[in-house]
């Protein structure tokens, strides 16, 4: 079967065929890594993962690229206020360098804990500075840019096609300006290359052909992707945020260089919301996964409330959704777990239907559903787990390197287990239920499963 996605570029649900046979080459935009990411941005990474272990379930080869921005992005998300890393550089006192491998660091630790693949390349902006300043150049010998007191910019009137991505209204939008353009031609046009100003006053800042400065947010990417997948790879994705601004220049910074749309599909995930509204640093409405894990939360009951919402879906974050997540998750490990040795064979059947979801434009609600039926089915315990083992390389939850806690059961429950295990042989059913009810009231629940009784604290 063949797998479908939705190309925000088209508006539309394209079968997804490689490039390259065999092969898939996909970009992310990662982190800029001034602070911590919160939990809103993770559910993005999380998308990504999943469109990953989608395209790998399919058999492609995947080149995953993810880059690490650590200069040039602006307070404003656009070509005014400081530099992020260096603005959090001046609070801190400590260095530009510092605070991006610091947050780089946490960056990736979050990643682990939700059991997210690693990139096959992570990419730093300061390392591709000689690829940004040549795409400059390139621009520059076309005739794109133009030169202004604080920088180097793109003149996108140079493109008819210019924001198809996100279907802007270029008049609408000049209509409607309520911003001083400064020496800036045109609303949409953006900062390629920022002069520093005083020399030394930046920590980052690199020689170029039009003087001291550093690169601007949208270059870096068009750059890196170039570098590591070519000027026309199969999947672009982000946060549904890059549509308008990011992911359209750089489209229209590829085109202008290479007459491509850098990326055959573009695919792009909602935001997580709180009380309706969307989750920011800025806003200051700022929850971190480490939050989540000093509250008792298991990281992975956070990617198993994801699960529950279609990345182009909106998700609103609550404690009562996380808390019945977390107990979703908790129930799926111990049924999977309780069945016993994966010693059996994947049924091809159940394996059909839990790929026809993930094929559906990354379905994952409707293929944790088809999860769950199988496990209720009659299908064999050595099927379903050996089925199950099969769907977690794509849901990622690590369901089979479970392993329940190990409870030290007083003795006193102990013999009330025995003797319950006794009257149940005899059918002694009223018995039973009385034993349950004393290691109950002693503050334990008796489970029966198919390896026999568990004791486990409430």
């Amino acid at each position: 079967m063949t797998l479908h996605l939705y190309d925000t570029y088209s508006r539309s649900l394209r079968p997804f065929d490689p490039i390259a046979p065999g092969q898939a080459g996909l970009y992310a935009c990662g982190p800029t890594v001034y602070d911590y990411a919160h939990i809103g941005n993770l559910r993005t990474y999380l998308f990504v993962d999943g469109l990953r272990r989608a395209l790998e379930f399919n058999g492609l080869r995947v080149r995953h690229v993810m880059n690490i921005t650590d200069v040039g992005h602006l307070t404003s998300d656009a070509d005014s206020g400081d530099d992020k890393i260096e603005a959090r550089s001046a609070r801190s006192g400590k260095s530009a360098w510092d605070i991006a491998a610091e947050f780089t660091r946490a960056f990736e630790g979050d990643l682990r804990q939700l059991n997210i693949l690693p990139p096959t390349v992570w990419c730093r902006a300061t390392d591709h500075i000689a690829e940004q300043i040549a795409f400059i150049l390139d621009l520059e010998a076309k005739g794109y840019t133009y030169r202004t007191d604080d920088g180097i910019y793109f003149d996108t009137t140079r493109q008819d096609s210019y924001g198809k991505l996100a279907r802007l209204n270029r008049d609408g939008l000049q209509a409607g300006k309520r911003v001083d353009l400064g020496e800036k031609r045109d609303i949409c046009d953006f900062a390629l290359w920022k002069f520093s100003g005083v020399p030394g006053q930046r920590q980052m800042e690199w020689d170029s052909p039009w003087g001291l400065g550093f690169p601007g947010w949208h270059i870096e990417c068009s750059a890196m992707a170039e570098k590591h997948l070519g000027s026309y790879f199969d999947i672009h994705c982000g946060g549904e945020d890059h549509v308008a601004v990011h992911h359209s220049n750089e489209i229209a910074q590829t085109e202008a260089r290479h007459g491509t749309r850098l990326a055959n599909f573009w695919l792009h995930g909602a935001f997580l919301k709180t009380q309706d509204a969307k989750m920011s640093k800025s806003s200051g409405d700022f929850l971190r996964l480490h939050s989540l894990v000093e509250q008792g939360v298991d990281p992975l009951a956070y990617r198993y409330l994801c699960l529950g919402a279609h990345y182009r879906s909106s998700l609103n974050f609550t404690d009562e959704a996380l808390r019945a997540a977390a107990s979703g998750l908790a129930r799926l490990r111990s049924t999977v777990h309780g069945l016993g040795a994966a010693d059996g064979e994947a049924d091809p059947a159940w394996h059909e239907r839990f790929m026809s979801c993930i094929n559906d434009d990354l379905n994952y609600p409707r293929a944790l559903a088809v999860a769950w039926e199988l496990l209720k089915s009659e299908m064999p315990d050595a099927v379903k787990k050996a089925t199950m083992a099969r769907f977690d390389t794509v849901l990622g939850l690590d369901l089979l390197a479970w392993q329940p806690a190990q409870v030290e059961v007083p003795q006193q429950v102990q013999a009330w287990m025995a003797e319950r295990a006794a009257a149940r042989a005899q059918r002694q059913w009223a018995e039973a239920d009385r034993l349950r009810a004393l290691a109950r009231a002693a503050g334990y629940e008796i489970d029966d499963t198919p390896q026999g009784q568990r004791a486990r604290p409430l």
